[in-house]
Formats: C-alpha cells, structure tokens, sequence
C-alpha cells in the first residue's frame, strides 16, 4: 500500500478475486468496502494491528465478522485520548502496569533471570544470551537512551518484584545512555532494598 494514496479499492478488488474457492462476485462491494474502512481505522487510530479473523460469508450471502483484535501503538495515545481513556490497569499484568507509570517498557515472561537492557535490539540478544547459557528470561525491559537514575532503580526494584528471579543481568551500552546514570541507580536501588539475587552488571561505552 503506498502510504501517499492510501488503501485503493482495486487492490480489495484483486484480494477478493484472488481467494479460492472465489466467491460470489455480488458481495465484492462488500467486501470491499469492509477493507477499505479497516485500513481508515488502522491509520485514523494510529493502530500497529487491526485484524479480522474470522470473516466469514454466510448463507444469504453477507459478509461478517466473527472475531477481530486491534493493538494501539502506545507511542501515538497522546492524540488518541478517546482509546487512552480505555486504558484499564486491571487487565494488565501487575509488574507490566508497575512498570508503566515509570515509563519503562517491561514485559514479563516466564524464566528466571531478570534482565535490565537499552535498546530493544540488545534486549532481544541478551535474551537469546541467558538462552543460550542453558537458562530463561524472567522479562523485557529495555530502559531506553534517556532513562533516568529514577527509572534505573524502579526498574530493579520491579525486576526484583517477581519471586521467580533468581539472578539479574544488567547489559549496558554507553553509546545511548551514560553508564554514571546507570550506576547510580543500581547503588540507589541496593540501597533502598535488600538485593539476595546475584547481580551482575556489563557497561560498555
């Protein structure tokens, strides 16, 4: 789809005649016309998903959505205040809804080596990392370029949080974050509570 153009009815037209067994030509407009406002709902809401699954076709001859999912890009949600006023801390996980209102991307996953990165693309290897040394991760956090001494220690402190870790690895690349700032978040963090798990901190940079 070319951004500048946006969504073309043809190209609903040559997805519709391309689907086999093809069905009858007579709910093309339809079907059309459904595909056409799913890509105004994707860009009008700033959605990183938007899908129907099923879309089905009953016996009259009308086309239905059974089932659909759409995720927000959290980045966009300061001009949708509509969708962000949705936003219901309950249905989240209690760490991940922690972690957010520290601005902190953390995920929670089900290993046991907390894990403290900058930058999604180190995150993703330090995980392959603790996978590789025969071991799990017990999250995503990716503390960003600009994290401060505050968001360093809240992090540990929500990395800490989950009673299955049993160990921290802290993977730092000075290039987009001052190690100093780093530094003093985890003195700070140890000070303010106990620490029994090993920890063990790279920077570079």
């Amino acid at each position: 789809i070319d951004i500048t153009n946006g969504f073309m009815l043809y190209q609903a037209r040559n997805f519709f005649y391309a689907i086999e067994p093809m069905p009858d030509k007579a709910i093309s407009r339809e079907f059309s016309a459904i595909m056409t406002r799913l890509y105004k709902l994707f860009i009008s809401k700033d959605c990183s998903l938007v899908e129907i699954n099923p879309l089905v076709i009953t016996k009259s001859g009308k086309v239905v959505a059974l089932d659909a999912k759409i995720n927000f890009d959290d980045n966009a949600l300061f001009r949708q205040k509509e969708i962000a006023q949705l936003h219901d801390s309950y249905e989240m996980d209690e760490l991940e809804a922690e972690a957010s209102k520290y601005n902190l991307n953390y995920i929670r996953l089900d290993g046991n080596i907390g894990a403290m990165v900058n930058g999604a693309g180190l995150a993703m290897a330090t995980m392959d990392v603790i996978k590789l040394a025969g071991a799990e991760p017990a999250n995503f956090l990716d503390v960003g370029g600009g994290a401060s001494e505050e968001m360093v220690t809240n992090g540990i402190k929500i990395i800490l949080s989950d009673k299955r870790v049993k160990a921290i690895l802290i993977n730092i690349f000075g290039g987009i974050m001052r190690c100093d700032v780093l530094a003093r978040g985890v003195v700070k963090a140890a000070k303010e509570v106990e620490i029994k798990a090993p920890l063990i901190v790279r920077l570079e940079g």
